[in-house]
């Protein structure tokens, strides 16, 4: 039997429709910042509750670290499905590249915590925000360049 009713969201054509309704005007960089400010705020609510939860039972640098990796996570489907959409790869191809450009960047904060927190005596959650906005650039050209890009274009 051949079925003729389409279901939404599994049929190859939901994911540029679903894309087009939440796409923001002004093209893909402000869905990118967007979903950067999302993001950002994901991340920060996770991190400010493991540090108030874990207290000084855990370094800072650990939670920064189960704080990463959570929000990368969690926001994985937005990135794939509304900021670079079209992507033919498995989900999980994409996420393992999406995941070695967030590591890059995790590097960047778990190198940077310690010089602005430590040396510098910013709070931590001021020292990570310095961090996330200085890696804005690179982070959208790796992203786009590398991990979300049409590889059968290239």
């Amino acid at each position: 039997m051949v079925e003729t009713r389409q279901r939404i969201g599994l049929d190859r054509g939901a994911v540029p429709k679903i894309a087009g309704l939440v796409r923001m005007p002004g093209g893909h960089l402000i869905t990118y910042l967007a979903g950067g400010a999302l993001t950002a705020l994901l991340y920060y609510v996770i991190l400010v509750a493991g540090l108030r939860l874990l207290g000084r039972a855990v370094p800072y640098l650990y939670v920064v670290v189960a704080s990463h990796f959570l929000t990368v996570v969690m926001v994985y489907p937005w990135y794939r499905l509304v900021v670079f959409p079209g992507g033919k790869e498995s989900w999980i191809a994409g996420y393992v590249r999406f995941y070695a450009v967030g590591i890059g960047f995790l590097a960047w904060s778990l190198a940077g915590l310690p010089v602005l927190v430590e040396w510098a005596g910013l709070p931590i959650l001021a020292a990570q925000f310095i961090l996330m906005v200085t890696s804005l650039p690179l982070n959208y050209a790796m992203n786009r360049l590398w991990a979300f890009r049409d590889r059968g274009r290239s």
